[in-house]
């Protein structure tokens, strides 16, 4: 975290007030390297890992801009930002309403991503807006079904660039930036730089400032994790015990399946212990719903799948509980960098079994961490793992393969059997 203020970056008083609303004292250091940047009218490639605060680092200076930019007379996109799910571009579209909630020019914003009714979204953009907030896939089915009018567009923001490449979401990119107008301020922001997004913005912003934010640590570094060995059959128990007797007020806890979150929380329920699922199985609108009630404190846990792994900012989340094993290292990641974010404390718990330890070394291995096994009293890991059986030989087929059939077919018209 940087110890320069945020008075220091040359932000509004509108805009520190927000933010000393929203409870940021200093600015972190992908925030105090860009906003200046963007605020000189520069084009911006920010790379800085997960939950070091990117998304303020472009929504503070972006607003700041259209405030100063003279009226058009009427409502017209003036910026543009893609992100790569709508998870991630809900949580800017929320940022852009927090940071500017004291604008003197009020800021309007369109949400254009799947799972919400396009209709409501076509109408957004005919009324009018300054800011588009949008994943690539439903801008392209938006711009097919009603003329999208980018002609005064300022600002792009890329957001999450990489993922935005790995989702497969370039050709996408590419279509999208054909609508837009050649002259405008070029942001690019992203955990990674890889070849692809290089010869991206070689092409299309090559007088871009470089950020790079080296002495910040990964978040899976910061955050304090703990391996608790527990039995397969005693996680549930122990999990209840640790959020009594730790006091949890706010955790996030990760299962391997929709069954499985609905079945955890169906049995912390039932134990008065205040839970909702968060998964695909769910509407937009619930997720959206519940999502709002555990970001504001009134659910107390949250029983997730991977889905809310990537893109999900919770501000000051203390606990994650990795209650099933991800399926790889980079799932780990996402799923531990849910909590100590932007600077706060954080504590990521993995229960790990007598079938999950060679799938845990692993994964210590390839995110390069070694932590200490823990056992709770009461709930200690007990008997022999399973020995591992060798597979049974492959059963050859008694049925008999086309070519073999299209043989005897010709055989018995030879009049051989």
């Amino acid at each position: 975290m940087s110890e320069m203020s945020f008075l220091k970056l040359g932000l509004s008083e509108d805009l520190l007030r927000a933010v000393g609303y929203a409870g940021y004292k200093y600015p972190t250091a992908v925030q105090a390297q860009s906003i200046p940047v963007v605020l000189k009218g520069e084009d911006v490639i920010a790379e800085a890992k997960t939950g070091t605060g990117k998304t303020a680092g472009f929504v503070l200076p972006v607003l700041q801009l259209l405030q100063g930019a003279p009226d058009q007379g009427r409502k017209t996109i003036m910026a543009l930002i893609l992100t790569p799910t709508r998870e991630l571009a809900m949580q800017i579209s929320s940022s852009i309403k927090i940071h500017g909630r004291h604008l003197t020019r009020p800021i309007r914003t369109v949400l254009v991503v799947g799972g919400l009714n396009i209709n409501v979204q076509l109408r957004g953009l005919i009324h009018g807006t300054d800011i588009v907030v949008a994943t690539p896939g439903r801008l392209l089915d938006v711009a097919l079904r009603q003329k999208v009018d980018f002609s005064c567009l300022k600002f792009l923001v890329i957001d999450e660039a990489d993922k935005m490449f790995n989702l497969g979401f370039a050709k996408e990119l590419e279509s999208v930036l054909s609508l837009l107008p050649q002259k405008r301020q070029n942001l690019l922001y992203s955990a990674t730089i890889g070849d692809r997004i290089r010869a991206l913005t070689r092409r299309f912003m090559p007088e871009a400032a470089h950020i790079k934010i080296q002495d910040t640590a990964p978040t899976v570094e910061r955050v304090h994790q703990r391996a608790i060995e527990v039995n397969r059959t005693n996680r549930g128990p122990l999990l209840r015990h640790l959020i009594r007797s730790e006091k949890w007020q706010h955790v996030l806890i990760f299962v391997v399946s929709v069954r499985a979150a609905d079945i955890l929380a169906s049995k912390l329920k039932k134990a008065h212990i205040e839970a909702e699922t968060f998964h695909g199985g769910l509407t937009q609108a619930r997720r959206t719903q519940v999502l709002g009630h555990f970001k504001k404190r009134r659910i107390k846990v949250l029983v997730a799948t991977d889905l809310a792994a990537r893109g999900i900012d919770i501000d000051k989340l203390p606990y994650v509980v990795n209650y099933d094993l991800p399926r790889s290292p980079d799932d780990y990641i996402h799923r531990v960098g849910r909590t100590a974010r932007a600077g706060e404390p954080g504590t990521a718990i993995t229960f790990v079994g007598h079938e999950d330890r060679a799938h845990f070394a692993l994964i210590e291995k390839r995110v390069r961490m070694r932590l200490q096994r823990e056992s709770v009293k009461g709930f200690e890991l007990t008997g022999d793992p399973l020995p591992k059986e060798k597979g049974k030989a492959p059963v050859k087929s008694l049925r008999m393969k086309k070519k073999d059939k299209a043989r005897a077919a010709a055989a018995r018209k030879k009049g051989i059997t």
